[in-house]
């Protein structure tokens, strides 16, 4: 069919249940499509009417970044509060208090703003392709440029990129889990459905966000971006990508300390009244104590943590696909793994042939089990792509030299899957009679054969106790036969076993070492026999919790499985459905669960793992479906992985210690004195010039060593343990700032202006100084060293305080000249508080209620949309997504249905 203009078609929607009970035919003729796909310039004018094929937005919105900085009732009042001081009352203070108030937004503002375009770079460079025909040729193209009347190819473990009409279907089945919650796959079938049928009766039709479990497909697009079902809930969720638990934590912690904030500014503000302060001084006062409270840079904070997270892990050969990806790394607690290239060195060699019959000598099994494989013939030797790792390492063997292409001639092939696990061909020899050769696991192939002599058993178990890797060879005459199907797999005699070896990793043991001191427990799924996998743990050291092979998993329901998977170590002889099936039980006993594949049958339990690990030398469909890639194969990149996740967060923790501590105490303090005394104990210039400076020191926490005892476990938002720590250690602080009180109105007989500026350089000493109690549960510096860039900038900030009150700008700021003898005072009263904060501490951390987890710890289940958004990571686009205005639009420009 001809293409169709876009204004003149309009776009007519099409509803999915519509396109499911219609022939296909009919559904390419209403799309203006056919079976050889749109034209390169249709699909171009159709994405330009319709917009990217995207539920979520990467775009970095400088207007929105900004209004966040905004976002606090309090700061908008005491902007209006201050300007309101501008034209009625002190001038001077209130220029003082708005540029302040400037700098402090700009700050956040900056850091958030280049740490939200580090994240739309890095959402930018990963691309997700599908595999379209354009004008009758296949090519490539981003999932987000699909528009409807484009004809996709499905294959095994893909995501599906849009609502689809299926055209072909060769046993196809989909894991619709996320849109339905069925938990057994949906077959399909391209033949139209009866009309009205349910969403997960739709058996013509795959849909968006969907994964392919088995078989593969062609089909039409119908629908894409919020016009799909996947996309009307993902869409649901919001535009941008949801915040994660550890934000959402933070979000909670802020609203808290905002209500405090809004309790005490309105008792301050009441008692000022009362002592019949000024209005306006009274209410800038009390609202420069709320905002010197809240947390403003705390948004700031975790995302510069994130971006220079991003980096780190960079160098450290782990690439995250989106930011949020760290907290999911960092989360970890259990990891699924194959055992090929991680435990193991991933270099297969094959160690020699088996004959199990007198009629087959060592040349002649080796010459069967070449013949067995998918790779052509002639080309075999020459190139290893495409060939499966013990077919390269039979190929690359010394017998498969003599190996002449030429005598043999394929007739047939039933390709390897991972039901049957063997590969089955049909051969001629030098024209002669057809036969059937067999290659794959012995134990699927013996199956095959009839009774398996005793000695030929020994034989096998010696070699799987040796921890070899064994593939058994089966054949048998075929005469007249011209077509394979499985069915012709029978009736076959043992011709031996081709063994092979894949020695374990030298610094396995070490990469081990280093998850478990992480609290990481892992566990192997390999597609090997059982005992192959307990030798390899075996040789290894690795205490074994025991093995549970795919029969038995298929003999074990839900519950069963996982209470046994929880116990397990090695899961051995396993399909890739029973992966996935495995990971979501372990998701559902609370644990969050990693998964490490690289090959297409891995593609499953990736979309199920809640954080899928793939390398760059995987397959494409694996590397598609993972979040993390690492560029070594290696459990020990994966350790630095992990670990670079938790010093982020334990960081950003810092942080928010810092503010309820010291920060808090100051600003109770600063209440409380403003209440006692005759004049305000600083001025709210003074206050917020206090905060920024602070603020400004704790921006290079981020980039700060965390110890390795606080990396054992995830970090958890507990505000349990946060309120604890407050009430502890935020009236020592106050407990100072009254000494310092006493020491200028009883020592010194200060005046205001003096009175401020000692409390002004007290405040900021102890407050910034504290971070190097507070970052660690050890002694500071001689136990835990902070980096030089917080060590630099807490230093650099005190040294700043110190020195405004002695400055020109003294009276602007509204600070009077301090006596010698009161700087000799404060180095004292500092040495005292630290000296306190460190026997506090050590107090509060020897309590069983803050003692660091040993090891592994229960983990609170994600939401239900968690999967959902992570999934709708893949259809990001860097432009604003507006379903309901394309809609509109296509509203008033449709015509009637084409015929």
């Amino acid at each position: 069919m001809a293409d169709l203009n876009v204004k003149e078609r309009g776009f007519l929607h099409l509803p999915i249940a519509t396109a499911a009970s219609q022939p296909a035919e009919q559904v390419l003729q209403h799309l203006g499509s056919s079976p050889e796909g749109l034209s390169v310039p249709e699909a171009a004018a159709r994405l330009a009417a319709l917009g990217p094929n995207a539920v979520r937005t990467h775009r970095a919105n400088i207007w929105a970044v900004l209004g966040r900085q905004f976002a606090s009732p309090i700061l908008i009042l005491l902007i209006v509060t201050a300007a309101l001081s501008l034209v009625l009352a002190d001038a001077t203070n209130s220029v003082v208090i708005g540029v302040i108030l400037m700098v402090s937004v700009g700050l956040g503002f900056t850091n958030e703003f280049r740490a939200e375009r580090a994240s739309e770079a890095l959402h930018s460079r990963v691309t997700h392709r599908a595999v379209v025909l354009r004008g009758g040729t296949t090519s490539e193209v981003d999932v987000t440029a699909l528009v409807p009347g484009d004809v996709v190819h499905l294959s095994l473990g893909a995501i599906i990129p849009a609502d689809i009409r299926l055209l072909e279907a060769n046993d196809l089945l989909c894991d619709e889990s996320i849109l339905t919650g069925e938990s057994l796959p949906a077959a399909k079938d391209p033949g139209p459905v009866a009309a009205g049928a349910a969403l997960g009766d739709l058996a013509s039709c795959a849909f968006m966000g969907t994964v392919i479990q088995s078989g593969a497909g062609t089909g039409v697009v119908v629908a894409t971006g919020g016009r799909t079902e996947f996309g009307r809930i993902a869409l649901g969720l919001g535009e941008r990508q949801p915040q994660t638990e550890f934000q959402l934590g933070l979000k909670r912690f802020s609203f808290l300390l905002l209500q405090v904030a809004v309790v005490l500014t309105t008792l301050i503000f009441i008692a000022n009244l009362l002592l019949q302060r000024p209005l306006i001084e009274s209410l800038l006062f009390s609202l420069a104590i709320a905002v010197g409270i809240t947390p403003q840079l705390l948004p700031a904070v975790v995302s510069t943590s994130l971006a220079i997270g991003t980096r780190q892990l960079a160098k450290r050969k782990v690439l995250v696909k989106r930011l949020v990806c760290i907290e999911d790394l960092g989360d970890m607690d259990i990891l699924v793994t194959d055992k090929t290239g991680t435990l193991t060195e991933g270099r297969i060699s094959f160690t020699g042939a088996l004959p199990a019959a007198p009629d087959v000598s060592d040349a002649g099994l080796v010459t069967l089990g070449l013949l067995a494989t998918e790779a052509d013939y002639t080309e075999a030797k020459l190139s290893s792509a495409g060939q499966n790792p013990l077919d390269a390492a039979l190929w690359d063997s010394r017998g498969a030299a003599g190996f002449d292409p030429g005598r043999f001639e394929r007739v047939d092939l039933v390709a390897f899957d991972h039901r049957r696990r063997r590969t089955t061909v049909l051969v001629r020899e030098d024209g002669g009679p057809a036969r059937l050769v067999t290659k794959g696991a012995p134990e699927d192939v013996l199956a095959l054969c009839g009774p398996t002599p005793p000695p030929v058993r020994a034989m096998l178990e010696e070699q799987f106790d040796a921890g070899a890797r064994v593939v058994a060879v089966a054949a048998r005459p075929a005469a007249g036969l011209a077509q394979l199907t499985p069915g012709d797999e029978r009736g076959l005699a043992l011709a031996g076993f081709l063994v092979f070896l894949d020695r374990p990793k030298a610094n396995a043991r070490e990469s081990l070492d280093r998850l478990e001191e992480l609290g990481i427990t892992v566990k192997i799924a390999t597609g090997d026999n059982a005992k192959v996998a307990e030798k390899v743990c075996a040789d290894l050291d690795v205490k074994s919790g025991g093995t549970l092979s795919g029969a038995d998993i298929d003999a074990l329901s839900d519950d069963e499985l996982a209470a046994a998977a929880g116990r397990a170590t090695i899961f051995a002889r396993v399909s890739p459905e029973q992966k996935a099936r495995i990971i979501t039980l372990l998701r559902q006993s609370g644990g969050s669960v990693g998964f490490m594949g690289d090959g297409v049958n891995d593609a499953l339990a990736l979309h199920k793992a809640d954080i899928g690990i793939s390398v760059d030398s995987a397959t494409d469909v694996a590397k598609d479906a993972a979040d993390v890639v690492l560029l070594d194969k290696d459990l020990g990149v994966l350790a630095e992985g992990v670990r670079e996740g938790r010093r982020i967060f334990a960081n950003t923790i810092k942080y928010v210690l810092m503010g309820t501590s010291s920060n808090f105490g100051n600003m109770f303090s600063a209440a409380t004195a403003s209440v006692v005394l005759s004049f305000l104990p600083m001025l709210p210039g003074q206050i917020l010039l206090n905060n920024l400076l602070y603020d400004t020191g704790q921006l290079a926490i981020p980039g700060d060593r965390v110890d390795k005892e606080q990396l054992r476990a995830p970090s958890h938002w507990n505000i349990g343990f946060i309120r604890r720590f407050m009430l502890l250690f935020g009236p020592i602080s106050s407990l100072f700032d009254f000494a310092t009180f006493a020491l200028m109105l009883v020592v010194f007989d200060a005046v205001p202006g003096e009175f401020r500026a000692g409390w002004f350089i007290e405040s900021i000493a102890t407050q910034t100084l504290i971070i190097f109690a507070i970052r660690t549960r050890r002694v500071p510096f001689l136990r835990s060293r902070p980096s030089a860039g917080l060590l630099g900038a807490s230093l650099g900030v005190v040294a700043l305080g110190i020195f405004l009150p002695l400055s020109p700008l003294a009276g602007v700021l509204g600070f009077d000249p301090l006596p010698v003898p009161f700087f000799l005072a404060l180095l004292g009263m500092i040495v005292v508080y630290l000296v306190l904060v460190e026997f506090a501490k050590h107090w509060f951390f020897s309590r069983s209620a803050q003692l660091l987890p040993a090891g592994p710890v229960t983990v609170r289940r994600r939401p239900d949309t968690h999967h959902l958004s992570r999934r709708a990571f893949r259809f990001s686009a860097p432009v604003r997504v507006r379903p309901l205005e394309v809609r509109r639009r296509r509203r008033r420009t449709s015509l009637p249905p084409a015929a």
